[in-house]
C-alpha cells in the first residue's frame, strides 16, 4: 500500500511550533488507526545535536538506539507513545557525508556531483526508506528552519520533487506561519503569512494547509484574507492559537476538521470507530489539566536560562504530578548562583538536579546535594546530579576533603567520579559518549527495587564519566548504597541513602522514557515523596 506523506514547513521565524504541529497531526492520525511516524529534518551543518549548547538549541534528546537528536524527536515520542529511531533525525551533514563518501568510492561514474540530483536524491532516499522499512500508512516530515533559509533550500527542493514523483494525491504540504495581533491596533495581521507563502511558492511549493500561529483564535475575516492571498481555501486555514498545554493542540485541530481535510485530500474513507482511542487520549490530557494541590520543586541546573534545555525533565515532572493528582510547580535555579543562597532550598518540597557537563556551576550542585541530605529534603539527581551527589557525600561523610570528578579537577587525589576506561582514547567529541539504552540490574530490598518493582530495567544513557568503584565500600559503610549496576557490575547506575526521606540518584536519563499517562517510575517516586 502506498505510504502518504505530510511535509510540515515553517515561515517568518523559528520557534513557532512546527514540532508541536507535526506531533499533533501525527497523533490525530494515530488516533484514527493509521500507522504513523515522524521525521525531523535539521538543515544545520552539525552531524547531530550532540555537540550543541543546550542554551542555544534546547536539550539533546537521546533515542533508544543511541542517537543524539533534536528535541522535537522527544515531542514525537511523547505524543505518539512510541520510540523514534535516530534515523528519523536527518541533518545536512549526514546527507553531504553520504554523498561525498559515495563520490570517493566512484559510485557516480564520473558525473559532476551536484545539489540536484545527488543531494536531493539522497534526501528522498532516506525519507522513502523510513516509510518502506516501517510499512507506514502516513509519514509526517518536519522541515526545520524557515522558508528562505539558505540551508533549507536543498531539503525543500527534495520535498518538491517528492510531491511530483509520488503524486499530489499522496503528498500534503502544511505551512506553519505567524499571524500576530498588534495590541495598538487590535487586528490580526496577515502580511507575515502572505510573504512566507510567497517565498514558499517562489521555490515551487504550493501549501495545501495553512496553520496560523496566533495568540487567540483566528477570526473568520482573517481566514478569508489568508485564503485570498495564499491560494488556499478557507476550510484549509487552521487556527493554531495559544492553549494551556501542547497536548490540547490535537483537540483544537480536530474540532476544526483537519482530520477530514487530510483524509479527503488523501482519498482515505470508511475509517472504523475511533472513540475508544480518543477516550484514552482525552483521559491523559485531562489528568494533566485537572490536578489539585501543589508540589513545589527546585530544579538546580547549569542551563536554566532556557527552559527548553530541560524540556524532557519538565515534562516528566508534570507527567508524574498528573499521575498522583498534583500540580508540579518548577522554579529553575542557576547552579552557578546558588552558592551563597543554598538555604533558599528549604522552601521547596523537593530538589532535582538534571544532567550537564563541565565545571561551571558544579560547586553549586555539590552544595545543593549536601544541603538536601543534611536537611532531609527529597533529592533526585540525574547523571551529573547523580555523580556530584556522590562527590558531596565523599567530602562530607567520608572525610575525602578534595573529593571530586576528574571532569572538574584532573588532579584530585580522590576521584570519586572518573572517566570511563574506553573514553581515555577518544579524540572526537561528537557521538562518542556512552549512549542509548543499556540493561541495568537492580538490587533487592532497596528504594531502587521498590521504585521499579523489577530486578532489571532498560534506560537511556549519555555520559563520559562514571562512579569510581574503589570507593564503593567506604560509601556503604557511611550510609550511601549503590543499588543498581550494569555491564557486569562495572558501572554504578543508582545510588540512595536509606536513612533519608528520599535521596536518589541515577546515572541514566529517565526523563527520555516518560510519556503522558505513563510517567517514568523514578520521577513518580520523587514527586510522591515530595508531595508528602
Amino acid at each position: 500500500m502506498q505510504t502518504k506523506f505530510i511535509f510540515v514547513t515553517g515561515g517568518v521565524m523559528s520557534g513557532l511550533g512546527k514540532g508541536v504541529m507535526t506531533s499533533s497531526i501525527a497523533k490525530l492520525l494515530q488516533l484514527s488507526n493509521q500507522k504513523v511516524s515522524c521525521v525531523k529534518i535539521d538543515p544545520y551543518l552539525n552531524y547531530d545535536a550532540g555537540t550543541m549548547n543546550p542554551i542555544a538549541h534546547g536539550e539533546v534528546f537521546v533515542t533508544e538506539d543511541g542517537g543524539e537528536c533534536d528535541m522535537d524527536i522527544g515531542n514525537y515520542e511523547r505524543f505518539l507513545n512510541q520510540n523514534i529511531p535516530k534515523t528519523h533525525n536527518i541533518t545536512t551533514a549526514q546527507i553531504y557525508s553520504t554523498v561525498i563518501e559515495a563520490e570517493r568510492r566512484g559510485e557516480y561514474l564520473g558525473a559532476c556531483v551536484q545539489i540536484i540530483p545527488h543531494v536531493t536524491d539522497e534526501i528522498k532516499r532516506r525519507i522513502r526508506k523510513i516509510a518502506e522499512d516501517e510499512k507506514l500508512d502516513i509519514l509526517v516530515v518536519e522541515c526545520g528552519g524557515t522558508v528562505g533559509d539558505i540551508e533549507s533550500l536543498p531539503f525543500l527542493e527534495a520535498l518538491r520533487q517528492l510531491r511530483l514523483e509520488e503524486g499530489s494525491q499522496n503528498v500534503i504540504f502544511v505551512h506553519v506561519t505567524l499571524t500576530p495581533s498588534l495590541d495598538v491596533v487590535g487586528e490580526q495581521k496577515t502580511k507575515p503569512t502572505q510573504h512566507s507563502v510567497q517565498e514558499l511558492r517562489r521555490i515551487g511549493i504550493q501549501p495545501d494547509i495553512i496553520a496560523a500561529r496566533c495568540s487567540s483564535p483566528l477570526h473568520e475575516s482573517t481566514k478569508k484574507k489568508i485564503s485570498m492571498f495564499t491560494n488556499v481555501t478557507t476550510r484549509d486555514v487552521f487556527s493554531c492559537h495559544d492553549v494551556e498545554s501542547i497536548f490540547m493542540v490535537p483537540q483544537i485541530l480536530y474540532d476544526q476538521g483537519i482530520v477530514d481535510t487530510i483524509f479527503t485530500k488523501f482519498g482515505k474513507f470508511g475509517l472504523v470507530n475511533t472513540s475508544a482511542n480518543w477516550d484514552k487520549w482525552n483521559s491523559i490530557v485531562n489528568s494533566l489539566q485537572t490536578a489539585e494541590g501543589n508540589v513545589k520543586i527546585a530544579m538546580v541546573g547549569k542551563y536554566v536560562t532556557l527552559t527548553d534545555s530541560y524540556v524532557s525533565v519538565n515534562h516528566a515532572l508534570k507527567h508524574a504530578g498528573a499521575k498522583i493528582g498534583k500540580v508540579v510547580s518548577i522554579d529553575w535555579i542557576d547552579s552557578e548562583t546558588i552558592n551563597g543562597n543554598v538555604d533558599d532550598l528549604s522552601k521547596y518540597d523537593g530538589v532535582i538536579v538534571p544532567g550537564g557537563f563541565g565545571s561551571r556551576g558544579a560547586e553549586g550542585i555539590i552544595k545543593t546535594a549536601n544541603y538536601t541530605r543534611e536537611k532531609n529534603i527529597p533529592y533526585f539527581g540525574i547523571c551529573f546530579g547523580f555523580q556530584l551527589a556522590a562527590v558531596a557525600f565523599g567530602r562530607h561523610m567520608c572525610d575525602f576533603k578534595d573529593a571530586n570528578s576528574t571532569e572538574l579537577d584532573q588532579n584530585t587525589t580522590n576521584p570519586i567520579v572518573d572517566l570511563l576506561p574506553e573514553q581515555k582514547t577518544v579524540s572526537n567529541m561528537g557521538g562518542s559518549l556512552r549512549l542509548g539504552a543499556h540493561e541495568i540490574l537492580v538490587k533487592g530490598n532497596t528504594l531502587a527495587h521498590k521504585t521499579y518493582n523489577s530486578d532489571k530495567v532498560i534506560r537511556r544513557h549519555r555520559h563520559r564519566y562514571e562512579i569510581n568503584k574503589k570507593y564503593i565500600d567506604v560509601f556503604e559503610k557511611n550510609g550511601m548504597i549503590f543499588s543498581a549496576e550494569s555491564d557486569n557490575a562495572k558501572r554504578m547506575e543508582m545510588l540512595e541513602i536509606p536513612s533519608h526521606k528520599f535521596y536518589f540518584g541515577v546515572q541514566f536519563h529517565p526523563e527520555f522514557n516518560s510519556r503522558p499517562g505513563y510517567p517514568e517510575e523514578a520521577f513518580e517516586a520523587f514527586i510522591s515523596a515530595a508531595s508528602k
